[in-house]
This record gives C-alpha cells, sequence and structure tokens, in this order.
C-alpha cells in the first residue's frame, strides 16, 4: 500500500504526516510505504486543490484536514478490505 500526504511543508502536513505513520505501526504490515510530496504537478494530476491531502494508492482519502491517526487507520483498513 502506498500512502502520499501532500503538503507544502506547512505544520498540518507534518501532523497529518506523523499520524498516518503512527496508524501505520498499529497495522503491522510491512508493504506499506509513507511518503510526503511537495511536488504542484502531483497535487494538480490528482485534482487536489487544498493542502494537507492523504492520498492511499493514488485515491485521494481526505483534502485540507488533519486526520487523527484513528481516522486514518479506519481509512487504511477500508481501502485494504476493498483490495
Amino acid at each position: 500500500m502506498k500512502i502520499q500526504i501532500l503538503g507544502t511543508g506547512c505544520a498540518r502536513c507534518d501532523d497529518l504526516y506523523r499520524n498516518t505513520v503512527e496508524a501505520a505501526k498499529r497495522l503491522q504490515d510491512t508493504g506499506i510505504q509513507v511518503d510526503k510530496v511537495g511536488d504542484p504537478e502531483v497535487f494538480l494530476r490528482l485534482n487536489v486543490f487544498v493542502t494537507p491531502a492523504l492520498v492511499v494508492d493514488d485515491i485521494v482519502v481526505s483534502t485540507g484536514k488533519v486526520l487523527t491517526a484513528d481516522q486514518i487507520e479506519a481509512e487504511l483498513l477500508k481501502h485494504r478490505a476493498g483490495e
């Protein structure tokens, strides 16, 4: 599972990244990769105009919010169940 945090490096983006790393650790899945992405071209490709954004396997899950680790974990479990 490929997870991207889209953002420009602001505090909210960093918070979402930390919460995402925490959620990924809870799942104990070594196949999860979490990356920060600051490239505006990626934002446009995914139609993200408000950051921070959480993207799972190129599907935009959330924009403009700092989800908690619990919320992110729930989203990842939903995504995993759909695979």
